[in-house]
């Protein structure tokens, strides 16, 4: 069994209440889109930065408990099976796609953001009985892309820092 840090540990608590802060921020942040459920991906940062920093594991175990913590704080049963499915999916396809030869953090969360709108897509479509709603599927490709873009060159300079990973013991 692998030795954990107090350090690592402690890293493990800020990327948490980290993403919970995003997650919260983003709630708060009203879109002027007319599309029902369009949302930034903040709290994804956070994920991102984990699956780096942490590893395949403790992206999506930090995941699953902002989306759990999220949807008790924020949110309600409906949007936990969006968030959870969404959520899931994305860190999934980034700790897969994250192998891949070629593709630094900002792909790696691109394809995230996509995953994660189709996934939300289908689950609408699973949950009010309703294939017409798959409509939606390019413009929501083409807005995971852009947040998944966005959210990737924020994590860009975090996932380079050797200096953070080094004052909290976590190796590359």
């Amino acid at each position: 069994m692998k030795k954990i840090s107090t350090k690592a540990i402690a890293f493990y608590g800020i990327m948490a209440a980290f993403s919970l802060v995003l997650g919260y921020i983003e709630h708060l942040i009203p879109l002027p889109v007319g599309i029902y459920g369009i949302k930034l991906g903040l709290a994804n940062l956070a994920t991102v930065v984990s699956l780096y920093f942490l590893g395949a594991p403790a992206a999506l175990t930090l995941n699953f408990i902002r989306i759990i913590l999220s949807s008790l704080l924020f949110g309600n049963v409906l949007s936990l099976s969006y968030s959870l499915c969404g959520g899931m999916l994305s860190c999934l396809i980034m700790i897969a796609v994250k192998h891949i030869r070629g593709f630094s953090c900002v792909g790696v969360s691109i394809c995230g953001g996509v995953a994660h709108n189709i996934a939300q897509l289908a689950v609408a479509v699973i949950l009010l009985d309703n294939v017409k709603i798959a409509f939606y599927l390019p413009v929501l490709v083409i807005v995971g892309a852009i947040t998944g873009l966005l959210i990737g060159l924020c994590a860009l300079p975090l996932v380079k820092n050797k200096y953070l990973r080094s004052s909290y013991g976590i190796s590359e």
